[in-house]
């Protein structure tokens, strides 16, 4: 009984939604009119030039310039892969 009463109400509440709902008829298609008319409206031809931004600027972004850490880290890298380079070429014992 004690799951029977929260499973009533929200069906009650699931029903009272449903009976508040639209009665819009969906079957009706939509015209080629009603579609059409903000894309027109938005396509409307502009009568103003356009004008220069003077703080927008058109050059290229500088090159990056690497950072210190990110050699030390790369040589690092590099000198442990040598390592492994020549670990793996010794003949095992």
């Amino acid at each position: 009984m004690r799951n029977a009463l929260p499973l009533t109400a929200l069906a009650g509440a699931a029903l009272l939604l449903s009976a508040c709902g639209s009665a819009d008829d969906a079957s009706s298609e939509a015209s080629a009119d009603t579609v059409e008319m903000p894309a027109d409206s938005a396509l409307a031809p502009v009568a103003e030039a356009p004008v220069a931004d003077p703080s927008a600027t058109a050059t290229d972004a500088p090159a990056a310039v690497p950072d210190a850490t990110a050699t030390q880290a790369a040589d690092a890298a590099a000198g442990v892969a040598a390592e492994a380079l020549s670990a793996a070429e010794e003949p095992a014992e």
